[in-house]
Parts: structure tokens; sequence; C-alpha cells
């Protein structure tokens, strides 16, 4: 099977959902697939994509922003054909699919689909866009209009390429739900949870020699946060649910002697001055000593080894977290808003890791439960572990993808895949 993929910017550095394409990618190329990147900005991972791709493709622009576009978005679609042709003389249509890792890129998705009479499949990693419709307001500045009239070409094609899309795969149940809720059809949704690489995500064999590696000393009890720095995140809410802990801890009414909080990642919609904005509440909050801003984290086992628990505090409903699953693959538990998909990966005994989204007495409490866990159950960090194993494998996760994938190109597949 050819498979042309659509990731604008192949990068480890904004957000889950790059990763979890790449190993897709890289999975089914191990399985005999060939796999075509398109791509535009050169980004960290592009090399590693080149190592088993059968070939990348640098496209030109993959939207149109402004009249001036139009004909260099067009040449360097056909040119793109072009290539196609020329360069894979072997392919045959009927055995070829686009998939498009955002719904933003399937405009240029359909479009290419079109030409190679393929079907379109798009990823669903988030929930469906507010697009934007012509209704301008009676009085309105040349600035406002300007604005108004972008984005409302963004949310057209926008809507052009998704009218195109044959089949969609979303990361959650949740995320499908809200797709449904916007009208989009409930069949052509499967559902395929994220899944980690269990040999790069897996518990410390000495943890505390891992601990005086970071510095912290065996009896600190360690918060983290792996994610983007944004708003969303409910990065506001873990500072204030720290802080009340953190004062607890003071007044001796706590079997805890010393806490701290790492943060790993950094800002991606709303750039450096909101984690300025989070830097100056840690102040506020008298916290700044044991709250740490780490930036952009490559090394992310070691932070979820080190640590006692990992909080994802969201306030959005986020579709699957990542960060979820690839903390307990390492044995250590996790804390989450029940919002969006957490629920889903936090599932039986873990629900008791799940609180209010927005509310951070409630997050304070939940961390409070669970923190002593290597004093009080031992043998929770192996059962994390074994629940990852069990249901959030990347094995099982590519095996579901190339389901989906081989049922466009033979549609007797997808019923026995709703069968199963």
């Amino acid at each position: 099977m050819y498979i042309f993929v659509l990731e604008e910017k192949p990068t480890s550095r904004r957000g889950g959902q790059e990763l979890v394409l790449f190993d897709i990618c890289r999975g089914l190329a191990q399985r005999g697939h060939k796999v075509i990147l398109l791509y535009s900005d050169e980004e960290n991972l592009l090399e590693e994509y080149q190592q088993f791709c059968f070939q990348t493709i640098k496209v030109k622009q993959f939207r149109i922003y402004r009249p001036s576009h139009i004909i260099k978005f067009w040449t360097g679609i056909l040119a793109i054909k072009h290539q196609i042709a020329s360069n894979m003389p072997e392919y045959i249509s009927g055995n070829s699919i686009v998939l498009s890792n955002q719904y933003q890129d399937t405009f240029i998705g359909r479009i290419l689909a079109f030409l190679l009479n393929i079907p379109l499949v798009c990823y669903l990693h988030l929930p469906p866009p507010q697009l934007v419709t012509w209704h301008p307001k009676p009085k309105i500045g040349f600035k406002e209009l300007k604005h108004h009239i972008a984005m409302l070409n963004l949310s057209t094609q926008i809507q052009i390429g998704l009218q195109g899309v044959k089949q969609y795969i979303a990361v959650s149940k949740q995320t499908k739900t809200d797709w449904v809720h916007k009208s989009y059809q409930s069949d052509i949704i499967n559902v395929v949870h994220n899944g980690v690489n269990l040999e790069t995500y897996k518990p410390t064999t000495n943890f505390q020699e891992l601990r005086k590696q970071w510095g912290i000393s065996s009896d600190c009890r360690v918060i983290s946060f792996v994610g983007r720095l944004d708003k969303e995140k409910g990065l506001e809410i873990l500072l204030n649910a720290f802080a009340l802990l953190y004062n607890q801890i003071k007044s001796k009414s706590n079997n805890v002697n010393q806490i701290k909080l790492l943060i790993a990642g950094k800002p991606v919609l709303l750039g450096e001055e909101y984690q300025t904005s989070l830097e100056k509440l840690s102040v506020n909050l008298g916290i700044q000593n044991d709250v740490t801003f780490l930036g952009h984290v490559t090394n992310t086992t070691s932070l979820y080894q080190v640590s006692d628990v990992m909080v994802l505090p969201s306030l959005w409903s986020e579709p699957f977290p990542r960060s979820i699953i690839e903390s307990m693959a390492c044995g250590t538990p996790v804390i989450g808003s029940r919002t969006g998909g957490i629920p889903e990966s936090l599932t039986e005994e873990f629900q008791r890791g799940l609180f209010e989204p927005g509310n951070e007495t409630d997050l304070a409490d939940t961390i409070r439960q669970i923190i002593n866990w290597r004093q009080e159950d031992p043998q929770l960090g192996a059962r994390c572990r074994n629940h990852a194993i069990s249901k959030f494998s990347i094995d099982r996760m590519i095996n579901d993808v190339e389901k989906i994938l081989e049922s466009q190109l033979n549609p007797t597949l997808l019923h026995a895949y709703y069968e199963n």
C-alpha cells in the first residue's frame, strides 16, 4: 500500500499528534507499506522520516492564505503529481491512500486525492473547529474586516477539505462524539486510542540513583507536568493546587517533608509571555523555590521515572494525551481532569486519579491521596505499567490504523473491523 502522508511540520517539539503520526508511519513502513511524506517545513523529525520513507516531497505551501498564493499553490500541487508519476511508475491508484494528520490539511489532501484518484483519510487529534461564516458587523474597521476575510478563507478551505474525507480516525470516543455532535457521520469515524513504545517508556531500574542524578532527595515528593504551556492546559489550577499542598507541608499537617513541581514544555499558542505569567504566579503564591520550569524536555522518560505522580489538569476537551500513557508505562501514576478523552485512559482502579476540571481543591485532595503510593501501595507502579501494556501498546495502535487504511481499499475489511 502506498500512503501519501500530509504533515506540514514534522516536529517532536509541538505536541503529541506529530509523535503519534511518526510512530504510525515508521511502523507501517516496517510492515512493508510505502510511506511518502509530504511536508513544508524542515523540522527536527524530517531526517528520521527520511530513514524509512519511500520518498519525502517538499510542498511549497499547504493552503492558500491570499490571492497571490493561488498560482504558487496550484503549480506546487501539479508538480507533486508529476513527481509522483515520474518517480513511482509502479504506483497503482487502487492500492494507495492519502492520510492527513490534521483536519487543517484536508484541503490540499482532497485535491491530491482527486488528482491521484485515491481516497482521503483524516486523523482527528482535536475537537471540531469553529468555522467562520460571513457575518460582518454593520460598522467594522478595515483591520477587523481584513482578519475576518482571512479567517473565512481558511474556514472555507477546511470545509471543502472535510467534505472530501472518506474515513476519519479519532483518537478517543469523546473526540468522535464531539465531531458527531457537529453533524459529521458517525459511521465513517473510527476510534483508535494512542499507543506508545513500551521499550522507550519503562520504569527505572534504580530509582534512588535517578533521584541523585536529578539532585532530588529520595524523601521528596515530585509532581510533574508534561505538555505545551497554554491556557487550556490548566497550569494555573496546578500551581494553585500545588500551593495548597505546599502550605499544608509547611504547617506539618502532612507526612511529607518536601515537595517539588517540575513543569516540562514550552508555550505554543500564547508565546513566552504566558510562561512569564506562570512564573509570576508561582512567586505570588510563594512556591517559586520548589517549582521548576524545565522548558522542552527531549527525554521525558527520565522525568516520568523520577516523579511520584504526573498531573494533567486540562480545562478543554483534551482528545487523548500521550503523556498519560507514557507516564503509566514508566510506572508513574497519573492524575487528570475528568474531561475529553482523559477518562478513557484512566479506567478501572485508575479512575481515582480523576478530578473535576478547574477545581484546585479537588486536584490537591486527589494528589494527596495518591502521592505517597511508594510507601502505602508499592505495587501501584507495576499495575500502571501493566495497564499501559494491555491497552495502549504501539503495536495495537498500528494494527488498528493499518486495518482502517486497508478497509478503504477493500470495503469488506471495514465490516470485519467493526465486528472485531
